[in-house]
């Protein structure tokens, strides 16, 4: 593996600045358009399953994280609060509260669930600086974030195809978790108890536990039980991961919160005409952009799949004879939504630029032959060559072969 801090850096994709401050990396040109590549295909894959994307205001009143329990038992990982007038005003450690008050803020029947708010947003952890690290520790991060409001009977079913999700992500990605844990209260737990560092009681969460095994064994996945390592509000399914050190981290992860509708009052009218309680599905794809992005570096060196690739298409015109039709071909493949930059034929020699742009999926050499014919000869990263065909049918298939297989397919 590659140490994503070092590479990612090399790459131009990531870098940081003391005036910004640890733990807060900005994104470069080349990192962007990978971070876009992952927010479009999760906004794609969320909209095929049936979620409603939504956005929501990064900062909170102190008494709404009061109200979701993260105040008495998260706060020392959460920023201090700000002061404005008789108001705090805090950093948002997690978006699940901002949903349930968008839950909330309608009344809802049972025909509506189950309902699924998604949103790409910010969360801020306080950090200490001795575990900040690269993209995988960091204090300010977008989490690929979604809430699904259901009934107890359909709580399984959207926890399972939330797994599925993710793995669908992670094979699209190409990358595999180390392994999938079910992280469990510590078995001394305490509940109802405001020195306990866990909410509720103890019967929602064994439901809770229960459900999710139950996901688990239907889904064929084997897996660790880990005591001491669940949410303060409930057991969850860490999917995790292995960076180039060995170090193990969570990048996705299941929730099942009876907590939260409880304390948020959210409800729903029955079939009964009686109002229920909702039951909350915490659920996150390919979690932070940033951890993403790190175990995408560490695990490809920057050869990303094409879907990924920062340039997904390098025009290589053999001489100045060529310039002309090189830069039509990259407006051609820039209108087909393909990456495409031109490598000049004034920056070096052809076998230097095509070193130089060796990570890219796709190469195109334009000699006077190809110029001529109004063709393409593609060379694909692993050194494959393809026969020159028409430019138009060469950069149709560059671009399908540049969409995620769960794009692709309609999966």
């Amino acid at each position: 593996m590659y140490d994503h801090r070092k590479l990612g850096r090399e790459l131009g994709l990531f870098d940081s600045d003391p005036l910004i401050g640890a733990g807060m990396p900005y994104w470069l040109p080349a990192g962007a358009a990978i971070r876009h590549a992952l927010e479009s295909y999760v906004a794609e894959v969320e909209r095929r399953a049936g979620y409603q994307k939504v956005y929501s205001p990064v900062l909170g009143k102190r008494e709404l994280y009061e109200i979701s329990g993260h105040w008495a038992k998260y706060s020392d990982d959460m920023f201090p609060p700000m002061q404005f007038g008789d108001e705090q005003l805090v950093l948002r450690p997690s978006i699940c509260p901002h949903h349930a008050l968008m839950y909330r803020s309608r009344a809802h029947s049972y025909r509506e669930l189950p309902l699924r708010f998604s949103e790409l947003g910010g969360q801020y952890r306080a950090e200490l600086s001795g575990a900040i690290g690269g993209l995988i520790r960091v204090r300010a991060m977008q989490l690929n974030d979604a809430h699904i409001f259901c009934r107890l009977d359909q709580v399984a079913d959207e926890a399972a195809g939330a797994l599925e999700l993710i793995n669908q992500a992670y094979r699209d990605m190409g990358i595999s978790p180390s392994r999938y844990v079910l992280a469990l209260a510590a078995e001394d737990a305490e509940f109802n108890n405001p020195s306990s560092k866990y909410v509720g009681d103890a019967e929602s969460w064994q439901r809770s536990a229960e459900l999710l095994r139950r996901v688990l064994k239907d889904a064929g996945i084997e897996y660790d039980e880990v005591p001491g390592d669940a949410a303060f509000y409930g057991p969850k399914i860490d999917i995790q991961m292995e960076d180039s050190a060995g170090r193990e981290f969570s990048l996705s992860t299941v929730q099942i919160d009876f907590h939260q509708p409880e304390r948020f009052g959210l409800e729903y009218i029955g079939a009964d005409g009686n109002k229920h309680r909702p039951v909350m599905v915490h659920r996150a794809i390919v979690g932070s952009i940033e951890r993403a992005v790190a175990q995408l570096i560490e695990v490809h060196g920057g050869a990303f799949p094409a879907w990924l690739a920062p340039v997904q298409l390098v025009v290589l015109p053999i001489s100045d004879e060529e310039e002309q039709i090189a830069i039509d071909v990259a407006r051609r493949a820039a209108q087909r939504g393909l990456r495409v930059e031109v490598a000049h034929a004034d920056e070096g020699s052809l076998g230097a630029r095509i070193r130089e742009n060796r990570l890219a999926p796709y190469q195109a050499v334009i000699g006077a032959r190809e110029a001529a014919a109004g063709s393409l000869a593609i060379r694909e990263r692993d050194g494959q060559k393809h026969e020159a065909a028409p430019i138009g049918e060469v950069l149709d298939r560059i671009a399908e072969l540049s969409v995620p297989a769960a794009v692709r397919s309609g999966e």
